[in-house]
């Protein structure tokens, strides 16, 4: 009998071939649970598996689709997008097994992956062997691939050849795992039936395991940016454009080159970045605070043709406004009392490279007016100097707020929001790219382990959960200080579990106000569930209006879900299509009642 651990699971799981069947049925979690959560309606012309929405394509076409990506972008890059196209929808299948059976054995929950993945046609997937440690936060599994739908394809459109082609479905098993066990895991097709082999064999286990992932890895970065834009010089010698945590290296810094993603929203940012990279021109970082805007500043700068000239930069709010000037414009001797020596401002000291102004909204509208000078003349004045001083330097810029709200009201020159709106990239806020959630969660959790010395094995399915519903206010920046937080106070050699992540505890009752195992909200009130009920009842009316009810809680779900109806019928415990008809009964009786 294996020892409980604190989060009341066992501390291994193993599993051998022939077992998983009737570890599944006896979680409820078989073919016919999961199948009563897809739903057709072919009226609508919608397919819907939970809260996700599905189609259904003939294979053929993705196997056309397939064949264009690598006539057109090569093998290598192709891969990529399909395997971060796998990565993608593994999350996503993570996340309504985790939410529509947060009671089942932890076993069972990792199996149901492999029948989500038959039911949706993709492949049949038999065990071998398959080992977890929760308590160590290490996954170590063999399974056989049947039937692959990749190898389908791929041999029809190019025989057999050296390599293994079931690119979609490794990123699907990475994502999958990787989500439910909040460490990084990685699975290697060992052999394939597109390399000749009756069947294709399959192996998952964590990084630790593995040892050197590097080549893995590659595939999951949207960009290689160093690779493809230093001509002569090969992958191998150059930072990969997302370091994804490898046990045994040194540091991960979290300072340059950790632009790490697969969510569609990141790659598009991704792909903005490179395309402008060659150019000079301004570039203007807008998105919330604690985007990464200062990240994708230096890599703009490490990818382009001043790679090897400075990169200078300074945030314009941190600095009083009496100072600015002479911060970005330099000093000349006796210029104001205490000038001793005059000294190269920010600018000169760019010369030839890159400067990164951030929070440029807070600029004085002197400041501004020689700034924009200095962007339509390339020469500037010190402060207390008569000559002029010929720069040149690329300005990228980046803002929290809306400059167009902010020339409307005065508050900003509208020749110079023209002058740095060049090249606008809108970085998008983490909650927007949640399937990245888990990727950053492993880098980080490594590099504070490293930091800090301690040997914290990974995230309790309780966090996993919290954090992939959390809405992040302070994005990536927060996600950041969350998993340090966690890291100093969770017991070494354990996990980090909710009470290690949120100390506000608001915070944490509104992440745990979710759809219990029943149906029924549970939240920490000690008003009567019939005082909250009469609420809203109608004027002068005897008892509740269920109707009121109804249309009240489908109306504050959207709303907390910022209108995106999946999460909004997530929060309800409903499907997506049984959201979407609550609401039009509920807008036809609003306009009869009108």
């Amino acid at each position: 009998m294996p020892i409980p651990d604190p989060n009341g699971l066992p501390q291994t799981h193993e599993l051998p071939a022939g077992d998983s069947d009737n570890l599944t049925e006896d979680s409820g979690l078989n073919f016919g649970q999961l199948s009563e959560y897809l739903h057709f309606s072919p009226k609508d012309g919608r397919i819907w598996l939970d809260g996700q929405r599905m189609v259904l394509m003939h294979n053929s076409s993705l196997g056309s689709l397939r064949r264009e990506l690598i006539e057109r972008l090569g093998i290598e890059r192709a891969r990529g997008l399909l395997t971060r196209s796998g990565y993608s929808s593994g999350v996503r299948d993570a996340q309504l097994v985790r939410e529509r059976w947060p009671d089942a054995d932890p076993e069972a929950i990792f199996f149901a992956g492999t029948q989500l993945h038959s039911l949706e046609g993709v492949v049949q997937v038999e065990t071998i062997h398959f080992e977890f440690d929760p308590h160590q936060g290490t996954y170590d599994g063999e399974f056989l691939w049947h039937h692959s739908s990749e190898d389908d394809e791929h041999i029809a459109a190019y025989g057999i050849g050296t390599e293994p082609a079931c690119w979609m479905q490794l990123g699907y098993a990475m994502g999958y795992v990787t989500t439910l066990l909040g460490r990084l895991t990685v699975f290697r097709e060992v052999e394939c039936r597109s390399m000749g082999h009756a069947t294709c064999r399959v192996i998952g286990r964590t990084v630790e395991l593995w040892g050197d992932v590097e080549e893995d890895l590659r595939y999951l970065s949207a960009e290689d940016f160093v690779s493809q834009n230093n001509a002569g010089l090969s992958a191998g010698n150059l930072p990969a454009a997302a370091p994804l945590p490898v046990p045994g290296t040194d540091l991960p810094a979290l300072g340059d080159r950790q632009l790490i993603g697969i969510s569609s929203a990141f790659i598009a940012a991704c792909h903005m970045l490179k395309r402008v990279a060659s150019t000079r021109a301004t570039v203007l970082f807008t998105g919330e605070s604690g985007v990464g805007k200062e990240l994708f500043a230096r890599m703009l700068h490490e990818i382009g043709s001043r790679k090897d000239e400075p990169f200078i930069a300074i945030n314009c709010a941190a600095i009083p406004d009496t100072l600015i000037e002479s911060e970005l414009f330099g000093v000349d001797r006796g210029a104001f009392t205490g000038a001793t020596t005059s000294r190269p401002g920010r600018f000169e000291r760019a010369h030839g490279g890159t400067l990164f102004l951030d929070e440029i909204g807070t600029l004085s509208p002197s400041s501004q007016g020689k700034l924009l000078r200095v962007l339509q003349e390339g020469v500037l004045e010190r402060v207390g100097g008569t000559s002029l001083i010929s720069v040149d330097v690329r300005v990228v810029a980046a803002t929290n707020v809306e400059l167009r709200d902010a020339v409307t009201k005065g508050e900003f020159r509208e020749d110079l929001f023209f002058r740095l709106n060049v090249f606008p990239i809108l970085l998008p806020p983490l909650r927007e790219r949640r399937d990245d959630i888990p990727l950053l969660l492993s880098h980080f959790l490594e590099h504070y382990n490293l930091l800090h010395g301690r040997s914290i094995r990974g995230f309790t399915l309780k966090a996993m959960r919290a954090l992939l519903n959390y809405r992040f206010p302070g994005n990536i920046r927060e996600l950041q200080n969350l998993v340090e937080r966690g890291v100093i106070a969770a017991e070494d050699h354990s996990l980090i579990d909710l009470s290690h992540l949120f100390r506000d505890e608001e915070t944490t009752r509104a992440l745990l106000f979710t759809i219990s195992s029943e149906g029924e909200l549970s939240p920490e009130s000690q008003e009567s569930a019939l005082e909250q009920f009469r609420r809203f009842a109608p004027a002068n009316a005897v008892g509740p209006s269920l109707d009121k009810l109804e249309a009240r809680l489908v109306s504050e779900a959207v709303a907390q879900a910022d209108g995106n109806l999946s999460a909004a019928a997530r929060l309800l415990g409903l499907t997506r299509s049984r959201l979407a008809y609550r609401m039009k009964k509920i807008n036809e009786s609003n306009q009869e009642s009108g």
